[in-house]
């Protein structure tokens, strides 16, 4: 009698996934406490670089809820000045 198996493919989406939010919620959780901490030694520079790098995750948060969709983002082009000649 024949075997069935499962495709390799759906079975890497179905645990990719969850482990990949897991993850982005770790290292956006590590990144903040890291901030946290060279906010509070003084040195915001590095506070400022480690919430950086927590960002990036919590936008891999948002992206990966939404389905890997991008949200639309309104142009914000500045506006030129028409000349008129006259």
């Amino acid at each position: 009698m024949a075997r069935r198996t499962r495709s390799p493919k759906s079975k890497v989406v179905r645990t990719r996934l969850p482990r990949q939010s897991q993850n982005a919620q770790r290292n956006y959780e590590r990144y903040v406490e890291l901030a946290r901490a060279e906010a509070l030694k003084g040195d915001l520079i590095a506070a400022e670089n480690y919430l950086q790098h927590a960002e990036h995750y919590l936008r891999s948060m948002h992206d990966e809820a939404h389905g890997g969709r991008l949200s639309p983002q309104p142009a914000t082009w500045p506006k030129q000045r028409l000349r008129h000649s006259g």
